[in-house]
């Protein structure tokens, strides 16, 4: 896996190396940026490193410079393994776990339409303040400490995206998802309550994979796709970022994979409903 100083040096060589393939083909920023149908300001910031290049960027590029093809697939190697990014939840405790929250609400409201693959946990965004408590507490060994309070407010804070009734929130979570006792059992009813009030929101789609349903593929990890741009995926470690168009068409794929198979509407709310009931009767 990646680490911090790998992947700038990796954004670095690729800069570098789109620097001297435009310079070795004779070309201005501006001519490249005509031929390549894209802003010289973006051109002049691929080059200095300050912006990095989706793969379908550097594609762009390498046509309008007449790479020849076996130049072309190392060339697209590099950018793809620059457009991936990871971050380990040692570093995200180490600059404050809070401003994860902040980053995910910038992402939000930077997008039109956001997807949630949630086959564990539901999304911080449905979470209650006592819920996300629970979720945000570090439990086992090697887990690091963390500001618990402020993650939960800024957690709290990153659901005002909800609230821009242009933008589209989908939210697919597994059976799994909402039964796992996560917290004690009033806590686990207000959630689900919670999940349930938000679903009826206009610009939100929340559908549930039933256990009963019938799949042939394994729901295996967090996704979240921002518009056709960037999935982040997480694991225990950490979460990945990933850029390359195909890498995003095919967590779509698997997305839309599962929705076609889950429940909707008053059906999932119904399951909500169910499953709240059974924590109401265990606490009493």
């Amino acid at each position: 896996m990646l680490e911090p100083d790998s992947e700038k040096r990796d954004r670095k060589d690729l800069a570098d190396t789109l620097r001297r393939l435009r310079k070795a083909a004779g070309l201005s920023g501006e001519r490249l940026a005509a031929r390549a149908a894209m802003s010289q300001s973006k051109i002049s910031r691929i080059e200095s490193g300050k912006v990095l290049p989706t793969v379908a960027d550097v594609e762009r590029i390498m046509t309008a410079l007449d790479v020849p093809s076996d130049a072309q697939s190392d060339i697209l190697a590099a950018t793809r393994a620059a457009n991936v990014e990871y971050v380990s939840v040692r570093s995200s405790a180490r600059t404050g776990i809070w401003r994860r929250q902040a980053e995910i609400k910038a992402l939000c409201e930077s997008s039109k339409t956001v997807r949630h693959f949630l086959p564990i946990i539901p999304s911080g965004l449905l979470q209650t303040a006592e819920y996300a408590r629970a979720t945000l507490t570090p439990v086992i060994e090697g887990n690091p400490a963390r500001d618990i309070d402020r993650a939960v407010r800024a957690r709290l804070d990153a659901q005002d995206a909800l609230n821009d009734e242009s933008r589209r929130f989908h939210f697919l979570l597994t059976e799994q998802a909402i039964r796992i006792k996560r917290a004690a059992a009033p806590v686990m009813v207000d959630q689900l309550q919670n999940m349930a009030t938000v679903s009826q929101r206009p610009n939100v789609d929340l559908a549930i994979l039933p256990s009963s349903a019938q799949i042939g593929a394994s729901p295996l990890n967090i996704f979240v796709v921002y518009d056709e741009r960037l999935v982040t995926v997480e694991m225990f470690s950490g979460a990945v970022a990933l850029r390359d168009y195909r890498d995003i068409s095919y967590h779509l794929n698997v997305f839309e994979y599962f929705r076609d198979r889950a429940l909707t509407g008053e059906h999932a709310r119904g399951l909500l409903d169910s499953a709240a009931d059974e924590f109401m009767r265990a606490r009493d």
